[in-house]
Protein backbone atom coordinates (compact mmCIF):
# COMPACT_ATOMS: atom_id res chain seq x y z
CA UNK A 1 0.00 0.00 0.00
CA UNK A 2 1.50 3.65 -0.80
CA UNK A 3 -0.32 4.79 2.61
CA UNK A 4 -1.05 8.44 3.45
CA UNK A 5 -1.49 9.68 7.40
CA UNK A 6 -2.81 12.95 7.80
CA UNK A 7 -1.73 14.85 10.79
CA UNK A 8 1.42 12.58 11.07
CA UNK A 9 3.57 15.17 13.50
CA UNK A 10 0.81 15.42 16.03
CA UNK A 11 0.21 13.27 19.18
CA UNK A 12 -1.66 10.51 17.99
CA UNK A 13 -0.36 10.53 14.45
CA UNK A 14 3.15 10.32 15.52
CA UNK A 15 2.57 7.56 17.82
CA UNK A 16 0.85 5.79 14.25
CA UNK A 17 3.82 6.89 11.83
CA UNK A 18 6.48 5.50 13.81
CA UNK A 19 4.10 2.17 14.22
CA UNK A 20 3.89 1.81 10.73
CA UNK A 21 7.54 2.83 9.40
CA UNK A 22 9.09 -0.30 8.28
CA UNK A 23 5.88 -2.30 7.94
CA UNK A 24 6.25 -5.09 4.94
CA UNK A 25 2.44 -4.09 3.42
CA UNK A 26 3.55 -0.14 3.39
CA UNK A 27 5.45 0.45 0.39
CA UNK A 28 5.13 4.05 0.83
CA UNK A 29 4.32 6.42 3.91
CA UNK A 30 3.13 9.60 3.10
CA UNK A 31 2.86 12.18 6.36
CA UNK A 32 0.65 15.12 5.28
CA UNK A 33 1.05 17.60 8.08
CA UNK A 34 0.63 21.78 7.93
CA UNK A 35 2.85 21.69 11.94
CA UNK A 36 0.27 24.10 13.50
CA UNK A 37 1.32 24.73 17.26
CA UNK A 38 0.30 20.86 17.99
CA UNK A 39 2.38 19.15 14.88
CA UNK A 40 6.05 18.69 15.94
CA UNK A 41 9.03 17.07 13.81
CA UNK A 42 10.57 16.49 17.15
CA UNK A 43 7.83 14.16 17.08
CA UNK A 44 9.06 12.18 14.58
CA UNK A 45 13.29 12.22 14.80
CA UNK A 46 14.88 9.81 12.97
CA UNK A 47 11.90 8.99 10.34
CA UNK A 48 13.57 10.46 7.30
CA UNK A 49 16.10 7.68 7.66
CA UNK A 50 13.27 5.01 7.18
CA UNK A 51 13.07 3.83 3.33
CA UNK A 52 9.64 5.11 1.46
CA UNK A 53 8.74 7.55 4.30
CA UNK A 54 7.94 10.95 3.03
CA UNK A 55 7.07 13.92 4.70
CA UNK A 56 4.69 16.53 2.73
CA UNK A 57 4.14 19.92 4.62
CA UNK A 58 0.50 20.86 3.36
CA UNK A 59 -2.67 21.79 4.89
CA UNK A 60 -5.92 19.93 4.06
CA UNK A 61 -7.79 23.51 3.48
CA UNK A 62 -5.83 23.96 0.13
CA UNK A 63 -7.62 22.02 -1.95
CA UNK A 64 -5.43 21.77 -4.82
CA UNK A 65 -2.65 20.62 -2.62
CA UNK A 66 -4.10 17.81 -1.39
CA UNK A 67 -5.00 16.58 -4.82
CA UNK A 68 -1.64 17.05 -6.06
CA UNK A 69 -0.02 15.02 -3.19
CA UNK A 70 -2.27 11.85 -3.21
CA UNK A 71 -2.27 11.95 -7.12
CA UNK A 72 1.55 12.29 -6.74
CA UNK A 73 1.87 9.76 -4.13
CA UNK A 74 -0.40 7.34 -6.11
CA UNK A 75 -2.17 7.29 -2.83
CA UNK A 76 -4.09 3.75 -2.08
CA UNK A 77 -5.08 3.74 1.68
CA UNK A 78 -6.11 7.10 4.07
CA UNK A 79 -5.53 6.83 7.61
CA UNK A 80 -7.12 10.98 8.47
CA UNK A 81 -5.94 12.31 12.06
CA UNK A 82 -5.41 15.95 10.95
CA UNK A 83 -7.81 17.71 13.04
CA UNK A 84 -7.97 20.73 15.42
CA UNK A 85 -8.68 19.06 18.61
CA UNK A 86 -8.99 21.14 21.58
CA UNK A 87 -11.81 21.32 23.28
CA UNK A 88 -10.83 25.21 24.83
CA UNK A 89 -9.97 26.57 21.66
CA UNK A 90 -12.45 25.41 20.06
CA UNK A 91 -14.72 27.58 22.18
CA UNK A 92 -12.72 30.79 21.92
CA UNK A 93 -11.75 30.36 18.74
CA UNK A 94 -13.85 27.89 16.54
CA UNK A 95 -13.56 29.37 12.97
CA UNK A 96 -10.63 27.02 12.63
CA UNK A 97 -12.37 24.03 13.48
CA UNK A 98 -14.84 24.23 11.12
CA UNK A 99 -12.26 24.93 8.41
CA UNK A 100 -9.57 22.12 9.12
CA UNK A 101 -12.08 19.63 10.58
CA UNK A 102 -15.07 19.86 8.07
CA UNK A 103 -13.85 21.25 5.17
CA UNK A 104 -10.52 19.70 5.14
CA UNK A 105 -12.36 16.15 5.29
CA UNK A 106 -14.02 17.40 2.22
CA UNK A 107 -11.31 18.44 0.11
CA UNK A 108 -9.40 14.96 1.53
CA UNK A 109 -12.53 13.02 0.44
CA UNK A 110 -12.99 14.84 -3.12
CA UNK A 111 -9.25 13.72 -3.42
CA UNK A 112 -9.15 10.23 -3.04
CA UNK A 113 -12.60 10.13 -4.98
CA UNK A 114 -10.81 12.23 -8.14
CA UNK A 115 -8.27 9.57 -7.85
CA UNK A 116 -9.63 6.39 -7.49
CA UNK A 117 -13.32 6.47 -8.83
CA UNK A 118 -13.13 8.55 -11.57
CA UNK A 119 -12.59 7.46 -15.03
CA UNK A 120 -14.42 3.88 -14.65
CA UNK A 121 -11.18 3.26 -12.18
CA UNK A 122 -12.28 1.34 -9.21
CA UNK A 123 -12.01 2.13 -5.80
CA UNK A 124 -10.92 -2.28 -4.99
CA UNK A 125 -8.62 -2.39 -2.58
CA UNK A 126 -8.41 0.65 -1.32
CA UNK A 127 -9.30 2.37 2.06
CA UNK A 128 -10.62 5.59 3.33
CA UNK A 129 -9.84 5.33 7.45
CA UNK A 130 -11.63 8.05 8.81
CA UNK A 131 -10.24 8.89 13.15
CA UNK A 132 -12.49 10.42 14.97
CA UNK A 133 -13.50 10.69 19.11
CA UNK A 134 -16.19 9.58 21.70
CA UNK A 135 -17.55 13.07 22.15
CA UNK A 136 -19.41 13.47 19.01
CA UNK A 137 -21.88 11.25 21.53
CA UNK A 138 -22.20 14.10 23.69
CA UNK A 139 -22.48 13.10 27.40
CA UNK A 140 -24.03 10.36 29.68
CA UNK A 141 -25.22 9.70 32.68
CA UNK A 142 -23.66 7.79 35.30
CA UNK A 143 -24.64 3.89 33.44
CA UNK A 144 -24.16 3.14 30.01
CA UNK A 145 -21.62 3.67 27.31
CA UNK A 146 -21.49 4.73 23.86
CA UNK A 147 -21.99 2.15 21.48
CA UNK A 148 -21.91 2.75 17.32
CA UNK A 149 -25.55 3.23 17.31
CA UNK A 150 -25.28 5.90 19.95
CA UNK A 151 -27.51 9.21 18.55
CA UNK A 152 -24.91 11.88 17.41
CA UNK A 153 -25.11 14.90 20.59
CA UNK A 154 -21.92 16.83 20.29
CA UNK A 155 -21.83 20.18 22.78
CA UNK A 156 -19.04 22.01 21.82
CA UNK A 157 -17.71 23.35 18.36
CA UNK A 158 -14.91 21.25 18.48
CA UNK A 159 -17.30 17.81 18.57
CA UNK A 160 -19.65 19.23 16.35
CA UNK A 161 -17.26 19.50 13.77
CA UNK A 162 -15.87 16.06 14.13
CA UNK A 163 -19.39 14.88 13.65
CA UNK A 164 -20.24 16.87 10.72
CA UNK A 165 -16.77 15.28 9.15
CA UNK A 166 -18.11 11.80 10.44
CA UNK A 167 -21.00 12.03 8.53
CA UNK A 168 -19.72 13.91 5.55
CA UNK A 169 -17.57 10.95 5.16
CA UNK A 170 -20.07 8.34 5.63
CA UNK A 171 -22.45 10.07 3.11
CA UNK A 172 -19.32 9.90 0.76
CA UNK A 173 -19.56 5.70 0.77
CA UNK A 174 -23.55 5.76 0.64
CA UNK A 175 -23.30 8.04 -2.42
CA UNK A 176 -20.63 7.69 -4.09
CA UNK A 177 -19.32 4.01 -2.97
CA UNK A 178 -15.97 5.62 -1.33
CA UNK A 179 -14.63 2.77 0.80
CA UNK A 180 -14.42 4.04 4.39
CA UNK A 181 -14.48 3.21 7.81
CA UNK A 182 -14.94 5.17 10.64
CA UNK A 183 -13.64 5.10 14.41
CA UNK A 184 -14.58 6.82 17.49
CA UNK A 185 -11.79 6.65 20.29
CA UNK A 186 -11.97 7.21 23.88
CA UNK A 187 -9.34 10.13 25.60
CA UNK A 188 -5.86 8.80 24.68
CA UNK A 189 -2.54 9.15 26.89
CA UNK A 190 0.75 8.46 26.39
CA UNK A 191 4.05 10.41 24.80
CA UNK A 192 4.32 13.02 22.58
CA UNK A 193 1.21 14.56 23.25
CA UNK A 194 1.22 18.03 23.20
CA UNK A 195 1.51 19.71 26.66
CA UNK A 196 -1.58 21.90 26.80
CA UNK A 197 -3.60 18.42 27.29
CA UNK A 198 -4.41 17.61 31.01
CA UNK A 199 -1.58 14.77 31.35
CA UNK A 200 1.12 16.34 30.37
CA UNK A 201 -0.72 20.02 31.69
CA UNK A 202 -0.43 18.18 35.36
CA UNK A 203 2.87 16.62 34.86
CA UNK A 204 4.50 19.65 33.46
CA UNK A 205 2.99 21.93 36.28
CA UNK A 206 3.73 19.31 39.01
CA UNK A 207 7.65 19.45 38.09
CA UNK A 208 7.84 23.24 37.98
CA UNK A 209 5.65 23.45 40.85
CA UNK A 210 2.91 25.53 39.49
CA UNK A 211 -0.66 25.32 40.49
CA UNK A 212 -2.59 21.98 38.46
CA UNK A 213 -6.01 23.10 37.90
CA UNK A 214 -8.99 21.30 37.64
CA UNK A 215 -12.36 22.37 36.42
CA UNK A 216 -15.52 21.75 38.26
CA UNK A 217 -15.34 19.65 40.90
CA UNK A 218 -13.43 17.31 39.05
CA UNK A 219 -15.85 14.75 39.15
CA UNK A 220 -16.59 14.54 34.93
CA UNK A 221 -15.54 10.92 34.09
CA UNK A 222 -13.08 9.90 30.92
CA UNK A 223 -12.15 6.66 29.49
CA UNK A 224 -8.55 6.20 28.83
CA UNK A 225 -7.00 4.60 26.48
CA UNK A 226 -2.79 4.30 26.06
CA UNK A 227 -2.23 5.57 22.44
CA UNK A 228 -0.05 2.66 21.94
CA UNK A 229 -2.53 0.36 21.93
CA UNK A 230 -4.97 3.12 19.95
CA UNK A 231 -2.59 2.95 16.90
CA UNK A 232 -2.59 -1.24 16.63
CA UNK A 233 -6.78 -0.50 16.74
CA UNK A 234 -6.26 1.72 13.77
CA UNK A 235 -3.75 -0.50 11.30
CA UNK A 236 -6.24 -3.31 13.04
CA UNK A 237 -9.38 -1.40 11.65
CA UNK A 238 -7.72 -0.35 8.42
CA UNK A 239 -6.80 -4.09 6.90
CA UNK A 240 -9.22 -6.12 8.47
CA UNK A 241 -12.75 -3.34 9.28
CA UNK A 242 -15.89 -3.95 7.31
CA UNK A 243 -16.28 -1.16 4.49
CA UNK A 244 -18.96 1.45 5.71
CA UNK A 245 -18.45 0.15 9.10
CA UNK A 246 -18.16 2.37 12.13
CA UNK A 247 -15.59 1.18 15.63
CA UNK A 248 -15.77 2.35 18.73
CA UNK A 249 -12.27 2.20 20.53
CA UNK A 250 -12.26 2.26 23.74
CA UNK A 251 -9.51 1.48 26.59
CA UNK A 252 -12.54 -0.08 29.43
CA UNK A 253 -10.84 2.52 32.00
CA UNK A 254 -13.16 5.26 33.34
CA UNK A 255 -12.04 7.76 35.92
CA UNK A 256 -13.02 10.67 37.00
CA UNK A 257 -10.40 13.69 36.30
CA UNK A 258 -9.93 14.44 40.16
CA UNK A 259 -8.74 11.34 40.49
CA UNK A 260 -6.59 10.97 37.26
CA UNK A 261 -4.97 14.13 38.82
CA UNK A 262 -4.34 12.79 42.06
CA UNK A 263 -3.05 9.50 40.94
CA UNK A 264 -0.43 11.89 38.63
CA UNK A 265 0.53 13.57 41.87
CA UNK A 266 1.21 10.45 43.22
CA UNK A 267 3.49 9.19 41.08
CA UNK A 268 5.26 12.08 40.93
CA UNK A 269 5.79 12.33 43.85
CA UNK A 270 7.24 8.33 43.72
CA UNK A 271 9.30 9.18 40.52
CA UNK A 272 10.50 12.43 41.45
CA UNK A 273 11.16 12.59 45.28
CA UNK A 274 13.68 15.15 45.41
CA UNK A 275 10.81 17.68 44.80
CA UNK A 276 9.53 17.10 47.92
CA UNK A 277 6.49 15.52 47.72
CA UNK A 278 2.89 16.70 48.45
CA UNK A 279 1.78 17.38 44.90
CA UNK A 280 -2.06 16.73 45.70
CA UNK A 281 -1.59 20.19 47.79
CA UNK A 282 -1.23 22.37 44.48
CA UNK A 283 -4.32 21.14 42.94
CA UNK A 284 -6.32 23.87 42.61
CA UNK A 285 -10.32 24.00 41.71
CA UNK A 286 -11.35 26.80 39.00
CA UNK A 287 -14.13 27.99 37.14
CA UNK A 288 -15.99 24.68 35.23
CA UNK A 289 -15.73 25.35 31.05
CA UNK A 290 -18.88 26.10 28.80
CA UNK A 291 -20.43 22.65 27.73
CA UNK A 292 -17.98 20.47 29.80
CA UNK A 293 -19.52 16.98 29.34
CA UNK A 294 -19.83 14.97 32.42
CA UNK A 295 -19.10 11.70 31.37
CA UNK A 296 -17.74 9.76 28.16
CA UNK A 297 -17.75 6.00 28.11
CA UNK A 298 -17.08 4.03 24.86
CA UNK A 299 -18.22 0.14 24.44
CA UNK A 300 -15.34 -1.36 22.34
CA UNK A 301 -16.95 -5.02 22.07
CA UNK A 302 -17.62 -4.64 18.37
CA UNK A 303 -14.15 -3.55 17.57
CA UNK A 304 -12.52 -6.52 20.28
CA UNK A 305 -15.40 -9.11 18.80
CA UNK A 306 -15.27 -8.50 14.90
CA UNK A 307 -11.65 -7.77 14.80
CA UNK A 308 -9.98 -9.81 17.81
CA UNK A 309 -8.13 -5.99 18.61
CA UNK A 310 -7.74 -5.97 22.54
CA UNK A 311 -5.77 -3.37 24.86
CA UNK A 312 -2.32 -4.34 25.47
CA UNK A 313 -1.85 -1.88 28.45
CA UNK A 314 -3.85 -1.59 31.69
CA UNK A 315 -4.41 1.80 33.23
CA UNK A 316 -1.85 1.44 36.00
CA UNK A 317 0.96 0.26 33.24
CA UNK A 318 0.39 2.82 30.41
CA UNK A 319 0.05 5.68 33.30
CA UNK A 320 3.49 4.68 34.93
CA UNK A 321 5.12 4.73 31.67
CA UNK A 322 3.62 8.11 30.16
CA UNK A 323 5.32 9.85 33.57
CA UNK A 324 8.48 8.08 32.48
CA UNK A 325 8.08 9.16 29.38
CA UNK A 326 7.85 13.26 30.70
CA UNK A 327 10.26 12.96 33.22
CA UNK A 328 12.78 11.38 31.14
CA UNK A 329 12.09 13.68 28.13
CA UNK A 330 11.95 17.57 29.16
CA UNK A 331 13.67 18.76 26.14
CA UNK A 332 11.44 17.40 23.86
CA UNK A 333 8.64 19.48 26.08
CA UNK A 334 10.53 22.61 26.28
CA UNK A 335 11.23 22.52 22.57
CA UNK A 336 7.42 22.21 21.31
CA UNK A 337 6.23 24.20 23.79
CA UNK A 338 8.97 27.08 22.65
CA UNK A 339 7.90 26.55 19.01
CA UNK A 340 4.09 27.08 19.43
CA UNK A 341 4.45 30.32 21.46
CA UNK A 342 7.03 31.35 19.01
CA UNK A 343 4.07 30.62 15.94
CA UNK A 344 1.40 31.73 18.33
CA UNK A 345 3.25 35.10 19.06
Amino acid sequence: MNLLVTGGAGFIGSNLVRFLAGRAEVKRLVNLDCLTYAGHLESLAGMAEHSGYVFERTDLRDKTAVVEVVRRHQVTHVMHLAAESHVDRSITGPADFIHTNIVGTFHLLEACRDAWMREGSSAEGRRFLHVSTDEVYGSLGEEGCFSETTAYAPNSPYSASKAASDMLVRSYHHTYGLPVLVTNGSNNYGPYQYPEKLIPVVIQSLLERRTVPVYGDGQNVRDWLFVGDHVQALWRVLNAGRVGETYNLGGRHEMTNLKLVEHLCDLVDEMKPELGGHSREQIRFVEDRPGHDRRYAIDPTKVERELGWRRAHTFEDGIRETVAWYLGHQDWVKAVTRKSRDKEA
